[in-house]
């Protein structure tokens, strides 16, 4: 079988990640959580994990009859690391919602047309009308980490995308969108694992791209861009919820347990929906905690 990008992710893995990296994935065990830092040795078992989704599920079904009914509006959006379970998450979250209440957005590349607009322009027609739910797979925060660390726009084009954005999110939250943002953060021997993954498994390898591959040996210039993001962006209108997500069943619960706290729906079951486990959800401090 031919790997994708000619193995270059099996080529980093033998001879060009950290020797901690390539230790802690290749002694781990199929279950073994491969970061030290994270707060749980093992992933959740799938018995736990299904009985506690199954009830959420229902929780979201609600939720999303009462946002047609009353007309809110809903915008999550979905950041974080290169395979750090965003659309795995954004799946387990739309899994039993209707498709014409809940959208994806997932842009790809903008068209030279597209280039030469008001940076947030392309993003606003895919805003939610009355009654909808725009889910997010990476947003305009693109400019403040991708595009910044791969040279992709100037440095004063992303100043100005920072000078814009306190406004560009408020205007979301005075209009009367319910606004969430959520940062997936995965360790760096987890990452390279699902990558290493995803090269083997024909079903997966549509989900690299080059951006993945020229990005193996840029974990710490992203640290820098997501570090300084989170600063410049963690507003009292519109804060981060980080989520660890070595363990992706302890992640997607987090996220649909965050989600549906926020939102004060017809028949909310507070009990079933419980609270976020601390140790992996919470503010951008998380982050530096781990760090």
């Amino acid at each position: 079988m031919s790997l994708p990008f000619d193995g270059a992710i099996s080529a980093f893995f033998e001879t060009q990640a950290p020797k901690s990296v390539r230790k802690a994935i290749e002694t781990a065990s199929k279950d073994d959580i491969l970061d030290p830092a994270y707060p749980y040795r093992t992933e959740m078992k799938g018995k736990e994990y299904s009985a506690q989704m199954d009830a959420l599920q229902i929780e979201l079904v609600k939720m999303q009859s009462d946002l047609k009914a009353t007309g809110k509006r809903l915008v999550v959006v979905f950041e974080g690391r290169d395979a750090a379970g965003k659309g795995g998450t954004i799946g387990a979250l739309r899994e039993n919602l209707n498709p014409r209440v809940c959208s994806v957005v997932a842009l790809a590349k903008p068209s030279d047309r597209e280039a030469t607009q008001w940076y947030f322009q392309r993003y606003v027609d895919w805003l939610p009308a009355k009654g909808e739910i725009a889910l997010f797979d990476r947003s305009w925060y693109n400019r403040a980490m991708i595009e910044h660390v791969f040279g992709f726009c100037t440095d004063e084009q992303r100043e100005h995308f920072f000078a814009q954005l306190p406004s560009f999110e408020s205007l979301l939250v005075d209009d009367g969108i319910i606004f969430l943002k959520i940062w997936l953060e995965v360790g760096q021997a987890e990452q390279l694992k699902r990558f290493l993954a995803r090269e083997q498994d024909p079903l997966k390898q549509w989900k690299l791209s080059p951006i993945d591959i020229d990005g193996l040996g840029k974990w710490d210039e992203y640290c820098a861009a997501i570090d300084e993001t989170m600063t410049r962006s963690h507003f009292s209108f519109a804060p981060w919820t980080v989520i660890l997500s070595d363990d992706k069943k302890r992640a997607r619960i987090a996220a649909v347990q965050t989600i549906l706290r926020a939102i004060d729906y017809k028949g909310r079951d507070m009990a079933v929906i419980g609270t976020p486990d601390p140790a992996i959800c919470g503010g951008p401090d998380l982050r530096k905690d781990r760090a």
